[in-house]
């Protein structure tokens, strides 16, 4: 264990903590309440961030703040908050699990996944939000087992192995939705075409209270697998010899992260780029070889609102989804990665 680690044991329980990395957590935490703040005095009526906190604290007498903060803008923020920390934990899973820097769930395919159980609804059935959530979140998990089982085929599921088959799912479904939207009637088509685009407008407390129970149900199952999950990425075969079940073990990490994917992927569409670049982030920052899966999260919840505020305050009036906006910055910052790193 590193000097720099710090445990404190519960009985026959133990944490180990790292004071950079609380502190990188308590940072970005900071990060986030100043980006929200300014979120929710954000829009066609802006308001000071004094009036925002008095709003918040239940002083202000301005009835017209407070049901647009409350009841407009504090649902997106809280939506857009537990999102980018979803996109960010699952992104730190599957880079361990493939132990490459581009084992995202936007470039495995399982983002693509939940996107077709969701155009699916919207195109043939006309489903409303429910639905197609619910939707978004079965199909998001049987893209998954599907690629699970396809890369283990009679062998060790390596992480190469699991990206290249999750690539390749991936590519097949995107023709899918292709045909889907080519096919459909055109209503259907921009609203499907409009939801793929990734969206925190007219997000409401259906969105964000469901986002927000999901991670605090999922995220105990991913902390937990954080030490079987570093020992793996030493290889299966010295995990092996340390005694962690390796194939259990892939399959229950590989179903927490999708789990935060499409409960993410439900709440606000396909959103690019945060779990690709949260964990990097997050892993040179604490400047540690740990699973950064707390710090991954605090920094996903950061990129997300700093997009979304990015997004609102556009020149010229201009105004994107948010998904628009992460998939820009997110190609050029693969671009970047693609061009420093000796191993791609």
């Amino acid at each position: 264990m590193s000097a720099s680690a710090r445990v404190i044991r519960l009985g026959r329980a133990s944490l180990r903590w790292r004071p950079r990395s609380l502190l990188l957590c308590a940072v970005l935490a900071g990060l986030c309440l100043a980006l929200g703040l300014a979120l929710l005095g954000t829009g066609t009526l802006a308001f000071p961030p004094g009036e925002v906190l008095a709003v918040l604290a239940g002083r202000s007498g301005n009835p017209v703040a407070e049901r647009i903060v409350l009841g407009l803008r504090l649902p997106r923020v809280l939506t857009a908050l537990c999102v980018g920390a979803s996109l960010g934990m699952a992104g730190a899973i599957f880079q361990s699990l493939s132990r490459n820097p581009l084992g995202s769930p936007d470039i495995v395919g399982f983002t693509t996944g939940a996107a077709t159980g969701a155009i699916v609804q919207i195109i043939l059935a006309d489903a409303g939000p429910p639905a197609v959530s619910l939707a978004a979140v079965a199909s998001g998990m049987a893209t998954a087992a599907t690629v699970f089982l396809l890369a283990l085929k009679g062998r060790p599921g390596g992480g190469n192995r699991l990206v290249l088959v999750g690539i390749g799912v991936g590519a097949t479904l995107a023709g899918l939705n292709t045909v889907l939207l080519v096919e459909s009637d055109l209503d259907r088509a921009v609203a499907a075409q409009v939801w793929l685009a990734g969206s925190l407008t007219a997000r409401t407390w259906s969105h964000a209270i469901p986002a927000a129970l999901a991670l605090a149900a999922i995220v105990p199952l991913a902390l937990a697998s954080a030490r079987p999950l570093a020992l793996m990425e030493m290889g299966d075969d010295a995990a092996r010899q340390l005694g962690v079940p390796v194939e259990r073990m892939r399959l229950v990490a590989v179903m927490t992260a999708v789990a935060l994917t499409a409960t993410a992927t439900a709440a606000a569409g396909p959103i690019a780029f945060i779990a690709l670049a949260a964990p990097q982030l997050a892993r040179r920052l604490v400047g540690s070889a740990d699973l950064p899966l707390l710090s991954a999260a605090a920094m996903g919840a950061v990129l997300l609102l700093a997009s979304d505020l990015l997004s609102q305050r556009l020149p010229f009036g201009v105004t994107m989804p948010i998904g628009l906006t992460t998939g820009l910055v997110g190609g050029l910052y693969l671009l970047w990665l693609l061009a420093r790193s000796r191993k791609l």
